[in-house]
């Protein structure tokens, strides 16, 4: 589910989003990992989070920076604030 109304534009929106996600703010059950990924049809790149059988539970659509530079966040997680 992406709601086209919802789009990460920054850096610092991804790594929110990536927190709530971490810490179950987000209210989704089975979460299993988030990816970077791009929408087949128009290549319109998203954040996904994804359950334990690899099956879209949310998404986000991102802008191309964020894709772009937001890869390292997604792949190794958001740093814990002190």
């Amino acid at each position: 589910m992406i709601n086209d109304n919802d789009v990460i534009d920054t850096l610092e929106g991804l790594e929110s989003f990536l927190r709530a996600v971490e810490n179950g703010g987000l209210g989704l059950e089975n979460a299993a990992g988030v990816a970077l990924a791009t929408n087949n049809s128009d290549g319109r790149p998203f954040v996904a989070v994804l359950d334990d059988k690899h099956q879209l539970l949310l998404g986000r659509w991102v802008t191309q920076e964020v894709f772009d530079n937001g890869k390292d966040m997604v792949q190794k997680g958001v740093k814990k604030a002190h």
